[in-house]
């Protein structure tokens, strides 16, 4: 699938994406510092992806671990710095929500420490019964696994 918005497209074709560039803007995120290529190529490998493409060249990226019936987790989305402010993310976010893998959820979950805003636009809301989640976290795994 590839959407054009001239001179913008989207794709979910994996194989237009481009890891080492999606790697070099992850590594200095809060959320990924540091995340070795491989690790990137391994998440894109597994996860239904999107590709945010100024004519040819990539210039932002999201991806959605679900299992296309009752799940999905967005996560790593971002836009580079010189193309923001042109309504790049919320695009990608409406590409998103209206994918066809993406339809009939039960629960569609993200994090994020500064993009309230953006999110709460399409119906995100913070974590209801938050005393019921779980996780296992590992912040530095990066900084000690280069794989």
């Amino acid at each position: 699938m590839i959407i054009y918005k001239e001179p913008f497209a989207i794709s979910d074709e994996k194989d237009r994406l481009n890891p080492a560039f999606i790697q070099e803007f992850l590594s200095r995120t809060y959320w990924a510092e540091d995340i070795p290529l491989k690790t990137v190529e391994k998440s894109i490998a597994g996860s239904l992806c999107f590709g945010v493409y100024h004519h040819d060249e990539q210039v932002g990226f999201a991806r959605v671990i679900t299992d296309s019936a009752t799940f999905a987790y967005l996560a790593d989305v971002f836009i580079a710095e010189n193309y923001r402010g042109k309504g790049l993310s919320k695009w990608l976010v409406e590409i998103i929500l209206s994918h066809p893998d993406l339809q009939g959820l039960r629960r569609f979950m993200l994090a994020t420490r500064d993009a309230h805003g953006l999110y709460a636009q399409y119906g995100f809301l913070p974590l209801t019964n938050a005393d019921r989640w779980m996780c296992i976290q590992d912040s530095g795994i990066y900084k000690r696994n280069k794989i």
